[in-house]
């Protein structure tokens, strides 16, 4: 029993699952394992073809997905959508390891994916090398049941002030993904750079998305390659949320457009850093045209339900143009079948009860509660992954102080805010700006191995989580991370292997 305690203690599970419970023997995935489905069920069947592309790259077994109607088999996996009477909502599962066989059962497809990334996680960290390695692939008998806390887990990405293209973004989305995290934020456009093509607007990207911090190379994403990438998540249950920042943050719009600025000349592009120093003409009507336009075709590309317009740090907007601003944009959002995200200023207007709002800095997105509407809580002291993790860090700001591995970890998003309860959360968010983030590499070392933290704040009950255990889990994650390929950066907080 020592060993097989021994075995759990490497495979330490992140997010904790509520309830996992030992049972006699182990299971061994074997060449001739399958990946067995609900017959009929084509999404349950995608679910099952992500799992196999997960598994063979390391095992190198063949894991065809086939129907249940097959005969089961020693060493196969089995996912169901039948469950055996647990609550366990759309995104909860159940995971059964026996000797024999796995069976991992979901009242949604979802489910059953995220049930799919536990098991990866309790398989020897080396399944996560992208080569063949010798086995045995071997998990302990248990039984896990789980769901999550919030339905919202999420990370932003900005990609406006340093850019990342479509293969640096699906190692994000791989990423959060592995983790259950169910939400890519992508920060599309600020001040230094427009990252998304508008067909109907051209020159935001041929001259907006030519530029990015310090002058270094632009880029932006083609409708095609936004498409792909939307795809690729939707695959991995992962939903796109994209951001066209607005009225403030507008720089590279500004540039490429005569006609968006209050004068009818358009500035230069912008390299810098500041922030709050530009704003859309909020009393013009080809303002709203162009929103419009921008939202049409942004919506339109997104099965998502959400479309994120930032709404921070317009210091140049005049407050109660800015709070007209926001119901009008909100009407526009909604006009195109989506519901609208903005950071907590927002909530100064008035929001409809399907809104949400993002908590980064002040008590604003308290005015969202009384609305009806959602809280997302990424407190910038806790979640923003951009801050140094101490003194010494080469990269990153430290204008909300230093987020260390056990400050990313140690907060609960129901008691971060006063007037903000359980019942008012929507979830989580951590949030990683590029102003000093040029690189892969520069990402996955801010990104990791705080966001794991994140992902459990988001996942797992409040009650019995503790910093201490937690560290001796995320120290297990050292051997799955190299596994991966990630950078990450080895905190002295917690003891690596």
């Amino acid at each position: 029993m020592e060993s097989r305690k021994e075995s759990m203690r490497l495979n330490a599970l992140i997010p904790a699952p509520i309830s996992t419970v030992l049972a006699e023997g182990d299971f061994a995935l074997k060449e001739e394992s399958q990946i067995l489905v609900d017959p009929g069920n084509e999404e349950l069947a995608g679910v099952g073809r992500v799992l196999a592309e997960q598994l063979r790259p390391a095992t190198g077994y063949a894991l065809p997905v086939v129907t249940y109607r097959v005969v089961r088999r020693t060493g196969d996996l089995l996912l169901t959508g039948a469950v055996r009477g647990a609550t366990l909502g759309d995104e909860g599962y159940e995971l059964d390891v026996t000797p024999e066989y796995v069976r991992i059962a979901a009242l949604r497809p979802a489910g059953v994916f995220w049930g799919a990334q536990t098991l990866r996680q309790l398989l020897p960290a080396a399944v996560d090398r992208p080569e063949p390695r010798p086995g045995p692939w071997t998990i302990p008998a248990m039984v896990v049941r789980d769901r999550p806390r919030f339905p919202w887990r999420g990370f932003m990405l900005d990609v406006a002030r340093h850019f990342f293209g479509v293969e640096e973004v699906k190692r994000v989305i791989d990423l959060l993904a592995a983790y259950k995290m169910n939400v890519l934020h992508l920060h599309l456009t600020d001040d230094q750079g427009w990252r998304i093509e508008i067909r109907s607007w051209p020159r935001l990207t041929e001259v907006g998305g030519s530029s990015a911090v310090g002058g270094g190379d632009g880029g932006f994403y083609t409708q095609e390659q936004y498409a792909e990438l939307v795809a690729y998540a939707q695959a991995r249950y992962v939903t796109v949320v994209p951001e066209i920042e607005m009225p403030g943050h507008t720089g590279a719009a500004l540039a490429s457009y005569a006609e968006l600025n209050a004068a009818g000349e358009a500035p230069p592009l912008y390299t810098g850093t500041e922030v709050g120093r530009t704003t859309l003409c909020t009393d013009k009507e080809t303002t709203y045209q162009f929103v419009d336009d921008v939202l049409h075709e942004l919506a339109a590309l997104t099965p998502g339900p959400y479309l994120h317009i930032g709404g921070d740090e317009a210091f140049l907007t005049d407050p109660e143009e800015y709070r007209l601003f926001i119901e009008r944009i909100q009407d526009i959002v909604h006009a195109h079948g989506k519901l609208l995200v903005g950071t907590e200023e927002i909530a100064q207007a008035r929001l409809l009860p399907t809104t949400a709002v993002l908590h980064w800095a002040s008590a604003l997105a308290t005015q969202a509660v009384p609305q009806g509407a959602k809280v997302i809580m990424g407190p910038a002291t806790r979640a923003y992954l951009d801050m140094k993790y101490d003194a010494s860090t080469q990269l990153g700001l430290d204008w909300a102080g230093h987020v260390e591995v056990p400050d990313a970890y140690a907060w609960d998003p129901a008691t971060q805010l006063p007037g903000v309860g359980e019942s008012d959360v929507l979830g989580v968010e951590a949030l990683l700006w590029t102003e000093t983030v040029c690189s892969r590499a520069d990402l996955e070392t801010m990104a990791l191995p705080r966001l794991l933290g994140i992902a459990e704040i988001g996942w797992s009950p409040a009650a019995g989580r503790g910093g201490e255990e937690y560290k001796l889990r995320l120290a297990a994650h050292g051997p799955r991370m190299e596994a991966m390929g990630r950078q990450f950066y080895r905190s002295p907080t917690v003891p690596w292997e």
